[in-house]
């Protein structure tokens, strides 16, 4: 059979830092290269959610490309409460680039960025 599952690869920084970002977000290691050591990419995992986070010297050295500067990208995530993750994140350090507040499409939100200042959605439906 084959595998129709599809998921983003982020191209970040530091591989172990963008690993500690995530991981406050629920999603965990499943994969690592090289196996053993400092990695060059890995792939999470939180519920049916994957992302890949691969270093930037990656799409260098493979494609031939350079990547640009931030923000390369928006991740929404859906999580429990905002406003806990919110707090849990700035505690560890990260930068809360929105507030929480209440959208008029039916959802609380806020923003934080990931270490490499990507904007990360935070959202809980009213």
């Amino acid at each position: 059979m084959v595998q129709r599952k599809a998921f983003p690869v982020l191209y970040v920084g530091n591989v172990r830092r963008s690993i500690a970002f995530y991981g406050l977000l629920g999603y965990e290691v499943v994969y690592q290269f090289p196996l053993e050591g400092e990695p060059h990419y890995v792939g999470l995992e939180r519920g049916e959610s994957s992302l890949g986070l691969a270093d930037t010297s990656w799409p260098e050295a493979q494609l031939g490309i350079t990547v640009g500067t931030a923000p390369r990208f928006e991740l929404f995530v859906y999580v429990d409460d905002v406003e806990a993750q919110v707090e849990l994140l700035r505690e560890a350090g990260y930068q809360i680039v929105q507030e929480p507040a209440n959208m008029p499409w039916g959802e609380r939100q806020a923003y934080a960025f990931d270490p490499d200042h990507n904007p990360v959605a935070l959202a809980t439906p009213i």
